[in-house]
């Protein structure tokens, strides 16, 4: 039997979190937004997400694209991995990695190049796909 005011509680709470803000909540009660912004740009292109972008996000306040940052938070905190048409199983954030090293574009080496002509029609690219 249940209790009627557990029920009435879980109800008034609203909808349940995405498991990756869940986790992201959880990464910055045991250490700080700004370490945990570090460790997911560290994962990145260095520079984003912020403590900002982070506290916003936890807040529900932050108006901007929530699909990298929760692709990062998957690939770094929840070890979600993608299934890459070039290089096979690899985590989400090395998938953001490649997408990002599009406009970059350097002749180095086979997978490079091929990367560069796969990943704008790949399905794990986030925005518009080419």
């Amino acid at each position: 039997m249940t209790d009627p005011l557990l029920e009435s509680a879980a109800g008034a709470a609203g909808p349940a979190e995405p498991l990756w803000l869940a986790q992201l909540r959880a990464a910055c009660e045991v250490s700080t937004q700004a370490e945990v912004a570090a460790r997911l740009a560290h994962a990145g292109d260095g520079k984003y997400p912020s403590p900002a972008v982070i506290n916003q996000a936890l807040q529900g306040k932050y108006v901007g694209n929530l699909g990298r940052l929760e692709a990062l938070v998957e690939g770094v905190l929840l070890t979600v991995t993608v299934e890459c048409p070039v290089l096979g199983d690899l985590p989400r954030q090395r998938c953001l990695e490649h997408q990002s090293r599009r406009s970059q574009f350097a002749a180095t080496n086979p997978t490079r190049i091929l990367l560069y002509r796969v990943c704008p029609t790949c399905i794990h690219r986030l925005g518009e796909k080419s």
